[in-house]
């Protein structure tokens, strides 16, 4: 793999947008800002920033957006294993009716940089083993709260309790290809970019703090997607990161 290069003039790198021709000041805007001067003041590795960005993409539904940004991502050397791990994760977050046209469209892109498809497998967990290791994984990042869920919760809740550790964190959060940090980063970006989902974020703000992905950290995650959600969902994120963390200490 080529050394990752740093900044790419996302969102309009990896093609050239035909709003050029038809809308050259509100480009020449929104590439200065999304591709220059929110990239120049984040302290993010570049992989871990265009992540943020194709997460919060798919949270949005910005699709035309998230063609772009996945190619300036490949073409600045993030492991099309890591890009697809975005991809599925966010079924959990999304559901399927909002993701699979986001992976047909991502193989696009991918087979349009030479990459070979299908990509090696990255699962760990099989239909006798996905319930345990992905309730294992829940009480890692959330404690042992979740394992009580499982007995103690609402009856009328139980499939749904089920099936978050044997789906959610099962099938997705015991894949290799992204590490427990990365994988909280992009969930608290689908969250943040769909709006709606308060409760989910504060809990997912407690998870990234428990893998290590402090206050700090949360505010560049959230400055990273602004240009693409706007400044509404961006401010209700800081807010909810500012009351978790202030909780915490």
């Amino acid at each position: 793999m080529e050394e990752m290069q740093t900044r790419p003039n996302a969102p309009f790198q990896g093609g050239e947008s035909p709003l050029a021709a038809t809308d050259p000041e509100w480009v020449a805007i929104t590439t200065a800002f999304a591709g220059q001067e929110v990239p120049a003041a984040s302290p993010l590795t570049e992989k871990e920033r265009m992540l943020c960005i194709l997460a919060a993409l798919l949270g949005c539904q910005g699709m035309g957006a998230f063609r772009k940004a996945l190619g300036s991502a490949l073409d600045a050397g993030v492991e099309p294993v890591a890009i697809r791990e975005v991809i599925y994760q966010a079924t959990a977050y999304l559901g399927i009716g909002r993701v699979q046209d986001f992976l047909a469209a991502a193989n696009e892109v991918m087979a349009q940089h030479g990459i070979r498809l299908p990509l090696p497998a990255q699962g760990t967990t099989d239909a006798a083993t996905r319930f345990d290791k992905g309730l294992a994984k829940q009480v890692s990042l959330f404690g042992e709260g979740m394992a009580r869920v499982q007995t103690d919760g609402p009856a009328a809740r139980r499939n749904v309790n089920r099936w978050l550790a044997g789906n959610c964190f099962g099938d997705y959060y015991t894949r290799n290809g992204l590490d427990d940090k990365e994988r909280e980063m992009i969930t608290f970006c689908f969250l943040l970019a769909q709006g709606g989902c308060e409760n989910q974020l504060r809990g997912h703000t407690r998870g990234n703090l428990g893998v290590g992905n402090g206050k700090a950290r949360l505010y560049a995650f959230v400055e990273q997607c602004m240009p693409y959600i706007g400044y509404p969902r961006t401010l209700n994120a800081m807010n909810i990161v500012d009351e978790v963390t202030g909780q915490a200490q």
